[in-house]
């Protein structure tokens, strides 16, 4: 189930990180960009690059998330440990 998930959250990220590339850098020089005033004194591919996985970054935050608010209340409140390892005070003893 975990590697479902990591694949509904990586893959959908990497397609809009390859879509948000080709949108910023059709409108954007990478060899004019600048940070805090100086000029980014980055090959034109290493600025592609390192874009691309900023880009996938935010997009893996953004899915995880709305992956994680899909989740049902069982699937957050549902507690790890099987029954017999669980501490004494455990509220979801026996809850699952």
């Amino acid at each position: 189930m975990l590697q479902q998930r990591l694949m509904w959250i990586l893959w959908p990220a990497f397609l809009m990180a390859g879509v948000l590339e080709m949108l910023v850098f059709a409108l954007v020089d990478p060899q004019d960009l600048h940070w805090f005033g100086m000029p980014l004194d980055w090959s034109r591919q290493a600025t592609y690059t390192i874009a691309f996985f900023v880009f996938w970054g935010v997009a893996v935050v953004s899915s995880g998330l709305t992956t994680l608010l899909a989740m049902s209340p069982f699937e957050v409140n549902r507690c790890p440990l099987p029954d017999t390892d669980r501490p004494d005070g455990c509220p979801k003893q026996g809850a699952c």
